[in-house]
């Protein structure tokens, strides 16, 4: 007669039950000691499978939150034998379920990722089994109690945070000016023809004026209900006091950041520069990401996906998230473009050799490295730029080449390029401090 076990119930006790109770539990406790690498391993194949699931850097934290806290869920439910329906859904699998609605990712992306997750954890409890010193007979029954397990688990949390995402969509909705929001994002995404004079009276903004889009967000992820009240009103006096000769036009990105643009009759050379100024004196300033001044609705498109972009190398950085940053700040833009993904680390090593090591004294000779060859190999220029003597750049030029391993000359734009991903990115493209 068949044997039938169930997760957190075990129907038909007979002596083998235990037997496969302990193996399952043996199981679950050794990977448990490897959740960080489950996790990560799991994530990484939903990014690869699931296109919707790549957003910002701090969208993708949140997923990868989410995988290892499902992930430590169901192993130390299996590991402790814990019923389904006693467990609820990991804080960060809602919150992630509730990000994917604020930015309008289809519900049936998040379904998918649980599928998926639940093949690739299956794929490694098998691997496990694999490994471990079971008689066939037991690893069968084992095999078919996690894959019961698991699957239970997956369906039982994907109701919830189904339920979670679709309130919060509602809600979401709700809570914004739909007709206005739908309209700007119609705009900024160019699928069709657009009404210039309409489009203006129905957003009430100058569409065919000049346009600084802006990016704004608070650094603490753990939003306050006021946190867009926050920002809309810090929207509004910048816009004031860098005199702006419109209303800016502010609207929600997600429960903590929100687009903007300030509007201009005419060229405004000095407007980054008033932006900045104003940003770096207010100590309640949100974070900033600037794009570069545009005309019309091709202008205003192209300031919001440069501000955008902006906005990616700021919080791609894994040591200090800067507080404001413009697309026209030097490299910024090559940078954003490149992006801080294992291949770029791997290459900017490459290129770097023991330069590209995460420590203080490395990052003074790249920088003292980068603004020297930017300055057209000038120790005097690079001095009067770093605050520094001729010959103390001198030295930390040769040092930068001696740390690097080999000369510059061959190959001086490769070098260039790798030093200006390490100024703009940091830690996220270094290797780790050996020394």
């Amino acid at each position: 007669m068949a044997q039938y076990y169930r997760w957190g119930v075990t129907t038909s006790r007979r002596g083998g039950d235990a037997e496969v109770s302990r193996y399952v539990a043996e199981i679950a406790a050794r990977m448990n000691k490897r959740v960080t690498e489950i996790a990560a391993i799991v994530r990484r194949g939903l990014e690869d499978e699931i296109p919707e699931l790549r957003g910002d850097p701090r969208t993708i934290e949140l997923l990868g939150a989410s995988v290892e806290g499902n992930v430590d869920t169901i192993l130390h439910a299996l590991q402790h034998d814990i019923p389904v329906a006693r467990i609820n859904a990991p804080t960060a699998a809602i919150e992630y379920a509730r990000r994917l609605a604020q930015h309008g990712v289809p519900v049936e992306a998040l379904v998918r990722a649980y599928r998926v997750g639940h093949r690739r954890m299956t794929e490694l409890v098998f691997a496990e089994l694999r490994a471990g010193a079971i008689a066939p007979a037991d690893g069968v029954a084992v095999a078919e109690a996690i894959t019961t397990a698991t699957f239970e688990y997956v369906d039982w949390i994907t109701m919830q945070v189904v339920a979670v995402y679709e309130t919060e969509r509602e809600q979401w909705l709700e809570s914004r000016n739909s007709t206005r929001a739908l309209l700007v994002r119609e705009v900024l995404s160019g699928s069709k023809s657009v009404d210039i004079d309409a489009a203006t009276e129905s957003i009430r903004y100058p569409l065919s004026w000049h346009h600084l889009a802006l990016i704004l967000w608070y650094p603490d992820t753990s939003a306050s209900s006021d946190e867009l009240t926050r920002l809309q009103r810090f929207a509004r006096e910048l816009a004031e006091a860098v005199g702006t000769e419109a209303a800016p036009l502010f609207g929600a990105a997600d429960r903590t950041s929100a687009w903007a643009w300030l509007p201009y009759r005419s060229e405004q050379p000095d407007a980054v520069a008033k932006v900045r100024g104003f940003a770096s004196m207010r100590l309640d300033a949100p974070r900033l990401a600037i794009g570069i001044l545009g005309q019309g609705i091709s202008g205003f498109r192209r300031s919001h996906r440069q501000a955008l972009r902006a906005r990616s190398v700021a919080l791609a950085r894994t040591d200090v998230e800067p507080r404001i940053i413009a697309a026209s700040d030097p490299g910024l833009t090559t940078a954003a473009l490149l992006g801080a993904g294992a291949e770029v680390g791997e290459w900017v090593s490459e290129m770097l050799g023991e330069l590209a090591a995460d420590n203080d004294n490395d990052a003074r000779l790249r920088e003292t490295l980068r603004v020297f060859l930017r300055t057209g190999c000038s120790y005097k220029a690079a001095a009067a730029e770093l605050d520094l003597h001729a010959n103390s750049v001198k030295y930390r030029v040769g040092r930068a080449v001696s740390r690097r391993g080999r000369p510059i000359t061959d190959d001086r734009l490769d070098v260039e390029l790798a030093l200006l991903i390490c100024h703009w990115y940091g830690a996220a493209v270094l290797r780790p401090n050996s020394d």
